[in-house]
């Protein structure tokens, strides 16, 4: 039985992407609340990783539950080589790949156009550098940012729940031309958050989970997506 969304959900300045999902029902209510973009994360160290065949089984059912209302499915890979990240997509009809580690741009040209970088810069000028090196490989397809900006750490790649730099994230907005902002996002800051930097799009994981990582919350996913919407 195919399901239909309702189509207002959809319609807003700012775009949702909730990351890190690993169940069929988590993906289906994220994308009845009105998510743009689900994330299924295919990095073995984290607690959100799912395997390809799990993953196949969430992107078969959605799409075949929600049709063209399916929200874009983007796969989240750290230091993967091109071949492994193109294996997966084809294993689970992954729409598109994010690059969360420390790709080269050569990876990217790779994946030709079917790939993103999120960037974790530590201050002002390697989030400028990042944006030089990667601006060659922006993807063209507006479905998609042209570049995360995440929080920083010096060891873990995302879902830390730290807050990524306003000054850094305006720097690179300015100069890109589509910027999804992530890093310690919420139900209670994400709308501040939008007004003072006025994102393409925000990226969640942790902010809307209640207790084991992957697991969404129904009442956080709803509140940050109402949240998004009333900007």
């Amino acid at each position: 039985m195919r399901l239909v969304l309702n189509q207002g959900a959809r319609i807003r300045m700012t775009k949702v992407k909730i990351c890190g999902i690993r169940s069929y029902d988590n993906a289906l209510m994220v994308a009845q609340a009105g998510a743009d973009m689900i994330g299924l994360n295919f990095y073995t160290k984290t607690p959100r990783y799912i395997e390809p065949q799990s993953a196949r089984e969430i992107a078969d059912k959605l799409r075949d539950a929600l049709g063209d209302d399916c929200p874009v499915l983007v796969g989240l890979f750290v230091n993967a080589t091109d071949s492994h990240i193109s294996q997966v997509m084809d294993i689970v009809g992954l729409d598109f790949a994010q690059l969360s580690g420390d790709e080269s741009e050569s990876v990217l040209k790779e994946l030709r156009g079917v790939g993103f970088k999120s960037i974790r810069p530590a201050n002002m000028m390697m989030a400028m550098d990042d944006v030089n090196y990667f601006e060659s490989t922006f993807p063209m397809d507006d479905r998609i940012p042209s570049l995360i900006v995440d929080a920083y750490h010096p060891k873990l790649y995302g879902g830390t729940g730290e807050t990524a730099s306003i000054e850094v994230a305006l720097a690179v907005k300015d100069r890109i031309p589509r910027m999804m902002l992530a890093g310690g996002l919420n139900p209670e800051n994400v709308a501040d958050r939008i007004q003072t930097i006025q994102p393409w799009g925000v990226d969640v994981a942790s902010g809307v989970e209640a207790g084991t990582p992957g697991e969404k919350d129904e009442a956080k996913v709803n509140a940050f997506i109402q949240a998004v919407k009333a900007v």
